[in-house]
């Protein structure tokens, strides 16, 4: 942006490389993402680079392209993870596969407080590691500055006689909540750059604005309206920069909305006085073609092709002319991350906004997108900027897919690579077994997978469930964490509320039907209530809830996953009282569930939605 100072991002496919520049704005000062073989020239005037993580290893074959050049633009620098790994390759220093690999909260041991990005730190500092790699030999002129228990080069510094080579290296993520002291490292390498803070909604809102006149020029806009905060600021933002005569808006009911959902959509934006948005009951003709599908990719695909069927079905129905038309979206950065959208990521799956023949409209310069730039905090800070009031720009985040993937569907046979509770072991071969032996715990490997990041990558692993009664939240996520970390066979840890029978859960044929998502919108509105009456709704960030392939005495099993995020790429499970949660099992009991479990997986390993 002209007349800011800017912090580059150099982009190696990390699933954090965008929180990164997502942290930075939100310290005051703007960032910009580039790919790492970019030009020298493309960089000119940052006040400091940043390189991000990313899932490849700097020795391979296959690592990202990458320019050294970058290296000597006399700027501020900082290597995180792969980033910190390429440097100091780079500058003469060593990188091979850790002994032990790091997925997890390790204390942080400073070692020079004098260090300007540690500045203000205490000696012990809980930080998050997610690698397999470490720095073995360090370049000329590098010195450590902090470790932990399994990392000796944690962090480092190049010491240089020039003022403009000032390089750090950290091999921890600062830019994830669970880098207790992580902004801190940022904050004192927005000092060291000597960037001004002047970044905010305020300020970007007219650039946005005229962003979109340039884009849209004389054509019109057709936006599909979800219902999610996403599409509502998009609605709003765009009727107030192109006027009402210039937009349109689409609802499309697909039969996997909550309970009530279209209506209150339409109450909303009525209420706003925006009465250029139409509603589509087109449950019939998902449903349909959702049929029998089970693959949680091959149902993100069909879902997000036939939006734009119904779209273009509207569009004949009203004689709209496609070349006088751009079709719109409320994409924000996470639904590009997630779906491999940068060229060094790994796709954790697939948005609805990212589907093939959506890719296509964006080649051809035909999809809007006016929050692409923007996470979900930077979104709802817009929202209030323009205006919107406080119980829409609040509400709990919505996937584009709705129920369809909180609804996971199995044909009831057990797959060939599912593996059984004693046959799963960590990489020197201790038995899960042995592991629930030694800790006192009970429960079971499910026959079912969902999806997670770990390492930058994506996973497709069985959550466990622990049966174990009277665990405190600690005890709960201590066991998560060691549990994905130690098990490649697990990327996901639930722990039982209450159920109607102590027997493992039995895997059943389960589509998405109709009578399905009824059951399934049954007890997410139970869930919606119960948060709402216990003061949670805005404590809580989100609460997913999701109907997996399993029963117990035939009755159906309901996973709830209450999280706290700020901007979706990661999160903590969030603490609910236990007494509370008994009351709400009772509730599901009489509503007639199996069991109600609860996700206790942090973001990562686990994904929030669970395909």
């Amino acid at each position: 942006m002209k007349n800011v100072d800017t912090i580059a991002v150099l982009d190696f496919g990390g699933q954090y490389a965008h929180l990164i520049a997502n942290r930075v704005r939100r310290l005051g000062v703007f960032t910009e993402i580039h790919s790492p073989n970019a030009p020298v020239s493309e960089l000119e005037g940052v006040k400091g680079i940043i390189y991000s993580g990313g899932p490849s290893s700097v020795y391979a074959p296959d690592a990202p392209a990458y320019n050294p050049a970058i290296l000597d633009i006399p700027v501020p620098k900082l290597g995180i993870c792969y980033g910190h790994q390429l440097i100091a390759q780079q500058l003469g220093g060593h990188v091979e596969p850790g002994k032990v690999k790091e997925y997890g909260i390790a204390d942080l041991e400073v070692e020079d407080e004098n260090c300007p990005i540690l500045k203000g730190l205490p000696k012990a500092s809980p930080m998050w590691m997610s690698h397999g790699d470490q720095v073995t030999e360090l370049p000329a002129g590098y010195r450590i500055v902090a470790s932990t228990k399994d990392c000796k080069v944690a962090a480092v510094a190049f010491d240089s006689e020039l003022p403009n080579r000032k390089i750090f290296g950290i091999q921890f993520h600062p830019e994830v909540t669970h880098s207790r002291f992580g902004m801190k490292i940022l904050d004192n390498f927005i000092d060291v750059c000597g960037a001004s803070r002047s970044w905010n909604m305020k300020s970007y809102l007219p650039l946005i604005t005229q962003k979109i006149k340039d884009q849209v020029k004389e054509r019109k806009v057709f936006l599909l309206v979800s219902g999610g905060v996403d599409s509502t600021v998009a609605f709003v933002l765009l009727n107030r920069v192109l006027g009402s005569e210039k937009v349109l808006g689409l609802h499309v009911d697909n039969g996997m909305m909550r309970l009530g959902e279209s209506q209150k959509i339409m109450e909303f934006l009525k209420a706003e006085g925006m009465n250029n948005l139409k509603v589509r009951d087109a449950s019939d003709h998902f449903l349909a073609k959702l049929q029998g599908v089970t693959a949680p990719e091959t149902k993100r695909g069909i879902i997000g092709k036939e939006f734009l069927v119904v779209k273009d079905e509207e569009m004949a129905k009203l004689h709209l002319d496609p070349n006088e038309w751009m079709m719109a979206q409320g994409t924000i950065y996470p639904d590009t991350i997630e779906s491999g959208g940068t060229k060094n990521a790994d796709k954790i799956k697939t948005h609805h906004n990212r589907v093939k023949e959506v890719l296509d409209l964006m080649e051809k310069g035909l999809v809007l997108e006016p929050l692409a730039d923007l996470y979900k905090d930077e979104v709802r800070a817009l929202g209030e900027e323009l205006g919107i009031p406080h119980n829409l720009v609040w509400r709990h985040p919505f996937p584009g897919p709705g129920l369809g993937v909180r609804l996971l569907c199995s044909d009831g046979v057990l797959g060939k690579d599912m593996v059984a509770l004693d046959e799963v072991k960590d990489s020197n071969g201790n038995s899960l077994v042995d592991y629930l032996r030694e800790n006192k715990i009970s429960g079971y490997i499910l026959p079912i997978k969902s999806v997670g990041v770990q390492g930058d990558g994506r996973t497709y692993a069985q959550p466990f469930l622990i049966t174990t009664p009277n665990l405190s939240w600690k005890e709960c996520e201590k066991f998560a964490t060691e549990l994905a970390n130690r098990f490649k066979a697990i990327n996901r840890v639930i722990y039982q509320i209450g159920t109607v029978e102590a027997s493992e859960p039995k895997l059943v044929a389960q589509y998405a039907t109709r009578e399905n998502f009824d059951t399934l919108r049954k007890f997410d509105d139970i869930c919606t209530q119960f948060l709402q009456e216990n003061d949670l709704y805005e404590k809580i960030w989100q609460m997913p809830v999701v109907s997996v392939p399993l029963r117990v005495k035939n009755l159906p099993c309901i996973v709830m996953r209450p999280v706290n995020s700020t901007e979706a790429m990661t999160a903590n499970f969030a603490e609910i009282d236990p007494q509370a949660l008994a009351k709400l099992w009772q509730r599901f009991l009489n509503a007639g569930a199996g069991s109600l479990w609860y996700d206790v997986t942090h973001k990562p390993p686990g994904t929030i939605e669970w395909e």
